[in-house]
């Protein structure tokens, strides 16, 4: 679709307008955003449309799109998908060797699983090596109760940042601000890392890499601008 538009803003509600006209979902609900910082963000991005709409360019509008259209229905079914990530984190599994590739594991997951432990009151089960390690039925429960208290906004910009990951724990971590993206994102890319360092980069992992740090970065906008 070509742009039409040459005016983008705001209204009272939070709605972004394109020439006074309302933007609409996919589903066609008005675009309203729950805080101002949001509704700028959004507003931007239709702002720099150059003269054809890419909604791959529009990463902020479309976690919008899905928190209006797809999970503001039934949040609660939304987030039990969500939460059985907790059943198999990437954190529980490490390597059985390299020696270094085991500290350098260690060094970024275990400071995570210890604020997880004493965030939500929870006992992990760890292993060495990829075979499935069922986790206390409290843990579960509890982490659970963790997403399922989000609304729609939030269970939205945390599901790129769990699928992305593969972890509940970091995507937890950075939803309640106890740790920056950058920190996480190294964090959940400490195998693909050293993969690299130890065989060199390829091409095409690194473009698809690349393009997975993108979708991360702004799933941590959009949640940072719901405390804004």
């Amino acid at each position: 679709m070509k742009r039409f538009w040459t005016e983008v803003a705001v209204d009272g509600d939070r709605v972004v307008t394109l020439d006074g006209r309302p933007v609409r979902t996919p589903g066609r609900v008005p675009l309203a955003l729950p805080t101002d910082a949001l509704a700028t963000l959004v507003a931007a991005e239709w702002r720099a449309v150059p003269e054809m709409i890419d909604p791959r360019a529009m990463p902020l509008t479309g976690l919008a799109n899905a928190a209006i259209d797809r999970i503001a229905p039934d949040p609660a079914a939304f987030a039990t998908g969500l939460a059985a990530y907790g059943e198999s984190d990437l954190l529980y599994y490490h390597a059985q060797s390299p020696d270094p590739l085991i500290a350098r594991q260690q060094a970024a997951w275990d400071p995570w699983l210890a604020w997880a432990r004493a965030r939500y009151d929870v006992h992990f089960e760890t292993t060495a090596g990829i075979m499935h390690r069922a986790q206390p039925a409290t843990t579960l429960a509890r982490l659970g109760e963790a997403v399922a208290a989000l609304d729609a906004f939030r269970l939205a910009g945390l599901s790129p940042v769990v699928t992305i990951t593969g972890s509940l724990i970091l995507a937890l971590a950075l939803i309640e601000r106890a740790g920056d993206g950058d920190r996480l994102w190294a964090a959940a890319n400490v195998d693909e890392d050293w993969q690299a360092e130890l065989w060199g980069a390829d091409a095409l992992a690194a473009q698809a890499l690349a393009n997975k740090r993108r979708e991360f970065d702004a799933a941590s906008a959009f949640l940072a601008a719901l405390e804004r």
